[in-house]
């Protein structure tokens, strides 16, 4: 039996910093989304139209055409709590529903006059298969930043991006991995070095096996997340 077997798929981002090496195999999960259906950002004018606060749920719903206790008023309701909640100590975050309110925050934290690059995971092969074990083929390349922000998409009717960068070591990645069908993946990966103040709960701990502040956390990014580097 592999070792996590009783991991939900999608907890299969997860790995230790030791393992962060070429020839190295691990099975992950790189989900495929069709971006034809997926989620776009508003624009600013449209964003700042519609309430996004727990507080205006009922609004929010009636707005959107959503009837309250349904999936998708669930999944609202963990998004909207999820961006509301207080962040960590050393912790900047933020929640974007359009490109410029994601902009603006990302210059609060690297500077009002900082340029930007992203990172994303990039699938080298037409077909990728979601679940599957990889090998690490080259020797992954770090990217050196001072700061690092991720974004992840989050479920809501249209795109949100939950963004969180730490003032503790955290080091960024490429990694390319292959797969037992043949697929490439150009992950772009992040290692948390000190998860001493994370909440225990946290996912990642689970497919770990760990507890916060044991070892440092690193996870792959889905190809539709974004890490943000300043230029220097």
């Amino acid at each position: 039996m592999k070792r996590h077997d009783h991991i939900e798929p999608e907890l299969k981002v997860f790995f230790h910093y030791k393992d962060l090496k070429a020839g190295n195999k691990m099975e992950i999960y790189f989900p495929t989304r069709d971006p034809s259906t997926s989620p776009h950002l508003l624009s600013k004018h449209e964003s700042d139209a519609i309430p996004f606060s727990s507080s205006q749920l009922s609004y929010i719903l009636h707005l959107l055409s959503f009837s309250e206790g349904s999936k998708q008023a669930n999944a609202m309701t963990d998004t909207l709590h999820h961006c509301e909640f207080p962040p960590i100590k050393g912790e900047a975050k933020f929640c974007a529903t359009s490109l410029e309110s994601m902009f603006d925050s990302l210059h609060k934290i690297f500077g009002p006059s900082s340029k930007f690059r992203v990172l994303t995971t990039t699938y080298l092969s037409d077909s990728i298969s979601p679940l599957q074990n990889y090998t690490i083929s080259e020797a992954p390349m770090e990217i050196p930043a001072p700061k690092i922000v991720g974004c992840h998409t989050l479920p809501y009717p249209y795109a949100v991006f939950y963004c969180h960068g730490q003032e503790s070591d955290n080091k960024v990645y490429k990694v390319v991995v292959e797969g037992e069908d043949g697929g490439r993946v150009e992950a772009a990966a992040m290692c948390h070095m000190d998860t001493s103040q994370w909440d225990p709960t946290h996912n990642a701990f689970r497919a770990l096996r760990s507890v916060p502040g044991a070892s440092p956390v690193c996870h792959f990014f889905p190809s539709d997340n974004l890490v943000w580097l300043p230029v220097t």
